[in-house]
């Protein structure tokens, strides 16, 4: 790490903090040569795998992307944002744990219809509703009917 006053690269770390549950490591330094005092962050960068879609796209996975999906699925139910967030996390650590470069759209969606048959039935019937394309009204209902408690 250079020096911002003398652009040394020899410093000495006098305090380390972890923020953010672990993502964030905050360390206050002290150059060697002038003596100033500077503050870094680290963060943790995750490389997560290409999602292969049903056209053979292949789109780097986003966190983000998910949230809006699992957003628009539980619009107007009493569901959370943390809830929702806590979702995402649980997905994408799931993914990751996979250890994969790349990983099917099918296999990445049935598992967010899994999480959200647990977080809240109605989102998760409007998530298969377009996740999944059904032939006809009949074939949607019987998927319905096997998966749903009765």
């Amino acid at each position: 790490m250079k020096c911002p006053v003398c652009n040394l690269d020899e410093d000495r770390v006098l305090d380390t903090r972890i923020q953010k549950e672990g993502e964030v490591i905050r360390r206050r330094r002290e150059c060697l040569k002038c003596k100033s005092r500077f503050t870094t962050i680290e963060t943790l960068v995750l490389q997560y795998p290409f999602i292969i879609k049903k056209d053979g796209r292949r789109e780097t996975f986003l966190p983000e992307k998910l949230l809006k999906g699992i957003q628009a699925a539980c619009q107007k139910r009493p569901v959370s944002l943390s809830q929702m967030e806590t979702t995402v996390e649980v997905i994408s650590q799931w993914i990751l744990s996979l250890g994969e470069k790349e990983i099917p759209a099918q296999l990445v969606g049935n598992k967010v219809m899994h999480e959200l048959k647990n977080l809240d039935n109605v989102a998760y019937v409007r998530f298969a509703s377009v996740y999944r394309t059904f032939k006809d009204v009949q074939e949607f209902v019987e998927t319905l009917e096997e998966s749903l408690p009765v």
